[in-house]
């Protein structure tokens, strides 16, 4: 799922130094659903940093180039993965296209914004992967259009089992360029974190709804 182990370690570190990433275990962030979460996770912040945003993106073409090489459409995700497949889309040279949550509500009702052909490869970008039901319905009105789906290119999932089985019951790739393991080593490493909000960190994402619970 990791790209580079040396890369996850460089993204973790710059993602927590801009603030794109807070932990407060103890103030923790409430979700939509209501669920509380010691994460926050706010990538599109890297784009305010040309240095930082230049770094994801030849990450995620190398990784690219050495996963799924080749393809001839890059798919950002609306919204996060828009800016930063337009970015790689760029630089390899090859077109770009965007997913809407769903479909648009007058004109053309489109779900897929561009031009995609039947049978070309794409590979699918997104800024974050969490449960991962957003970035496969994404996948699924690609896989509408004919598309033939490469793989995913995420910045940072939560590394859930079940976000990563729902992946492979669905036949698409995901290569991830820091997840949440790398991001707590180097947290705990900077001492962004100490020793007792690691365990309660740990414990969150091995069963999120009973850690909310227990608040």
């Amino acid at each position: 799922m990791i790209f580079r182990p040396e890369t996850a370690s460089k993204v973790a570190e710059l993602l927590l130094q801009i603030k794109a990433i807070k932990l407060q275990p103890n103030n923790p962030f409430t979700w939509a659903s209501g669920i509380k979460s010691p994460i926050y996770c706010d990538n599109r912040v890297i784009l305010s940093y040309p240095e930082i945003r230049t770094y994801i993106r030849q990450e995620m073409c190398e990784a690219i180039q050495d996963r799924y090489p080749s393809p001839s459409v890059i798919a950002g995700v609306a919204t996060g993965g828009i800016p930063f497949g337009t970015l790689v889309a760029q630089e390899l040279g090859v077109g770009f296209v965007y997913v809407r949550s769903s479909t648009k509500g007058h004109g053309l009702q489109n779900q897929v914004e561009g031009v995609v052909n039947p049978g070309q490869d794409v590979v699918v970008i997104e800024d974050l992967v969490s449960t991962g039901m957003s970035s496969l319905d994404a996948v699924a009105a690609l896989r509408d259009k004919e598309a033939s789906i490469k793989g995913m290119i995420a910045i940072f999932s939560y590394g859930f089992d079940s976000t990563y089985e729902r992946f492979k019951n669905e036949h698409c790739p995901i290569t991830v360029l820091c997840d949440y393991d790398h991001l707590l080593e180097i947290a705990l490493k900077t001492k962004y974190i100490n020793e007792k909000e690691l365990k309660s960190i740990q414990k969150w994402r091995k069963d999120p709804e009973s850690w909310s619970n227990q608040l």
